[in-house]
C-alpha cells in the first residue's frame, strides 16, 4: 500500500490496544437540578469537582449519583481558576476535602506545605502546575522537582499562546516514560495536546460537562465528555501511527473528527483525526508538522477552513488543478516529504446537487461570497457547465474572484434573486438571510454552505417557502468522503457516508450534561 496510512518504518506502534481513564470535570452546582450523573457510568471513571467554580459539593450526595473516583480541585486564579481567597481559607477547604475525596489537587507553587502534605496522603494527591515559558526541557526539569513529592498523579499545564507552546508538553511526555503524569497545553489551541497525551503515556483525559450558558471548566480548550466518547475512541487507545487534523481558528468544535475517526476505526487504520485550532497559519503549520514528527507520530494531512484557505496554497509543494483555479485549498496531504494542496469545495457543491437530482448544465447561478469556499463552488459549477456569477459585498474582492475564475461579478446591493435558477450561499452568515428569500423563483434551488446544530436562517426561510434546498450537511458529506480518500487512500465506508447528514446534524449519540 502506498497511501498515507501504510506502516511507517521506524515509528513505534503499541503491540496491543491500551486504555486510559476519562475524568469528567464538574464546573457547576446546578447538576442536581438537570441531570443525573449516573449517565457517566460506563464512560467516565472519575469525576473532578472544580470547587472554585461549583463550590464545595457533598461527596456523599455525589456518590449516590456517580460510582467513580472523586477529585477535589480548588484551582487558583494564578493557575487559571477562580479561587482568589486567602491562604488560610484555602488550607481549611483542602483539609476538609481530604477527609472525604479520593484525590485532592495540590498546586505546586502554594499547597506543598507540611500541614497540607500531612493532611493529604501520597496515594490521594494530585500535584499540579500551570504557568508560562516552559519548553520540553523546562517541563522535564520542573517535573523532576514535582516528582520529589510522592503523589498518585502529576499534572503539568503550560499556558499556550502559539502552536509551538502546544507541542512542548507533548514532547515532554514523549520523553518522560512515566504512567503517573499527564501534560497538555491550556486554552482553545491546546485541545489537540489534551487529546493526544494519552497515547504518549498520560493515564487520564479530561472532559467537560455541558451546562447551557456556562463555561466548561474555565478552560475553553476542555473538550466535552460527549466528544471524547463519540468523536474519538476513548477510553480505548488503539495503535497510532499517523495523525490528521482540521486546521482553523479557535472558537468552534467541528464535527468532522467524528466522521473521520469513525471511518478510521471501522477500517482498522492506525490513525487519529484531531482538531488543531490556531490563531494564524504559517508558524502554526510549521510547528504542527515538526512537532508531531518529533514525537514519532507524523502529521499526514489536514483539512483547512476559512480564513486560512488561500494561505494554505503557499505551503504546498504542488497544487491540484482545482485548487489552482479556485486560488485556495481546503486540504493539504503529505506524500513522503512533500505536501500537495487540494480543494474539495468544487466537488462538494456539485456532488451534493447531483445527488439531489439537479441538472447543472446551462443553469444561471449566483454564488454569494468570494472566499475560498465560494470560489471553489464557482469553479466546480463552471466545470459542470453552469453559468455562475460572483456576488459579493466588497467590490475589490468580488472583482478579483471573477477575474480569477473568468466569471461575471455583481455587487450584493444589485443582486436580484429572481434572475437565477440556482443560488449558492458561501459566506459564514448563519442568522439572517443575506438577501430577500421572497424574491427567489419558485423553481430555483438554494445551497447554503454554512452548517451547525440548527438550521441557518437562510435554509429555514427557504424551506418555509418550500424551495428545493441543499444544506451545508449535504455538501459536507460529499467533501468528507473526498477528503478521506485523498488523505488515507481508502474510500469512506458507505454506512458512515450515508449517515453523514443525520449523524452530524443530530445531537451526539451519547450526551452528558449538567
Amino acid at each position: 500500500m502506498t497511501n498515507s496510512c501504510s506502516p511507517t518504518p521506524g515509528v513505534p506502534l503499541a503491540a496491543a490496544e491500551q486504555t486510559c481513564k476519562i475524568v469528567a470535570s464538574l464546573t457547576s452546582n446546578s447538576w442536581s437540578e438537570r441531570q443525573n450523573l449516573g449517565a457517566l457510568r460506563g464512560a467516565a471513571s472519575g469525576l473532578e469537582i472544580r470547587a472554585d467554580l461549583a463550590g464545595d459539593l457533598s461527596p456523599d450526595v455525589l456518590r449516590h449519583q456517580f460510582d467513580g473516583a472523586l477529585t477535589y480541585s480548588l484551582r487558583s486564579t494564578e493557575y487559571g481558576g477562580a479561587f482568589a481567597g486567602s491562604a488560610a481559607e484555602r488550607a481549611y477547604r483542602i483539609r476538609a476535602a481530604a477527609r472525604e475525596y479520593d484525590l485532592v489537587e495540590l498546586e505546586f507553587d502554594r499547597d506543598l506545605t507540611p500541614e497540607l502534605l500531612a493532611a493529604v496522603p501520597p496515594q490521594r494527591r494530585r500535584i499540579s502546575w500551570s504557568g508560562r515559558g516552559r519548553g520540553p526541557s523546562g517541563l522535564a526539569t520542573l517535573f523532576g522537582r514535582m516528582a520529589a513529592v510522592p503523589a498518585a498523579l502529576y499534572l503539568l499545564v503550560p499556558v499556550a499562546e502559539n502552536m509551538s507552546h502546544v507541542m512542548a508538553p507533548l514532547r515532554f511526555l514523549a520523553g518522560a516514560g512515566r504512567a503517573d503524569v499527564t501534560a497538555f497545553a491550556s486554552g482553545e489551541i491546546g485541545v489537540c495536546s489534551r487529546l493526544l497525551a494519552p497515547w504518549l503515556g498520560a493515564p487520564v483525559v479530561f472532559g467537560g460537562l455541558a451546562a447551557p450558558g456556562e463555561p466548561t471548566g474555565g478552560d475553553r480548550g476542555l473538550p466535552l465528555v460527549e466528544h471524547l466518547v463519540n468523536d474519538f475512541p476513548f477510553p480505548r487507545l488503539p495503535p497510532l501511527r499517523h495523525l490528521f487534523g482540521i486546521v482553523g481558528p479557535p472558537g468552534r468544535w467541528s464535527r468532522s473528527p467524528r466522521m473521520h475517526n469513525a471511518a478510521l476505526r471501522q477500517l482498522d487504520l492506525p490513525a487519529l483525526f484531531l482538531p488543531t485550532p490556531c490563531y494564524e497559519f504559517a508558524r502554526s503549520w510549521r510547528a504542527m508538522r515538526n512537532g508531531f514528527d518529533h514525537i514519532g507520530i507524523p502529521f499526514e494531512g489536514a483539512t483547512v477552513v476559512a480564513p486560512f484557505k488561500e494561505e494554505a496554497l503557499l505551503h504546498a509543494d504542488s497544487v491540484s488543478d482545482e485548487a489552482t483555479v479556485a486560488g485556495a485549498a481546503n486540504l493539504l496531504v503529505r506524500r513522503g516529504r512533500r505536501w500537495r494542496a487540494h480543494t474539495t469545495d468544487p466537488i462538494g457543491v456539485v456532488g451534493a446537487l447531483r445527488r439531489a437530482g439537479v441538472r447543472l448544465s446551462g443553469l444561471r447561478v449566483a454564488v454569494i461570497g468570494c472566499g475560498g469556499a465560494g470560489r471553489g463552488a464557482a469553479a466546480g459549477l463552471l466545470d459542470a457547465g453552469a453559468r455562475p456569477t460572483i456576488v459579493n459585498r466588497g467590490r475589490d474582492r468580488g472583482r478579483y474572484a471573477a477575474r480569477l475564475l473568468g466569471t461575471g461579478y455583481l455587487p450584493l446591493r444589485q443582486f436580484a434573486p429572481e434572475n437565477y435558477e440556482l443560488i449558492v450561499h458561501a459566506t459564514p452568515i448563519r442568522t439572517e438571510p443575506p438577501f430577500d428569500v421572497a424574491r427567489v423563483r419558485d423553481d430555483a434551488v438554494l445551497v447554503d454552505l454554512a452548517y451547525g446544530p440548527h438550521e441557518t436562517g437562510l435554509v429555514a426561510a427557504a424551506r418555509r417557502r418550500r424551495l428545493a434546498v441543499v444544506d451545508g450537511w449535504g455538501v459536507l458529506a460529499v467533501e468528507i468522503a473526498k477528503q478521506f480518500r485523498l488523505m488515507t487512500g481508502h474510500a469512506l465506508p458507505s454506512a458512515i457516508e450515508s449517515n453523514c447528514n443525520s449523524s452530524l446534524a443530530a445531537p451526539a449519540p451519547r450526551e452528558f450534561a449538567v
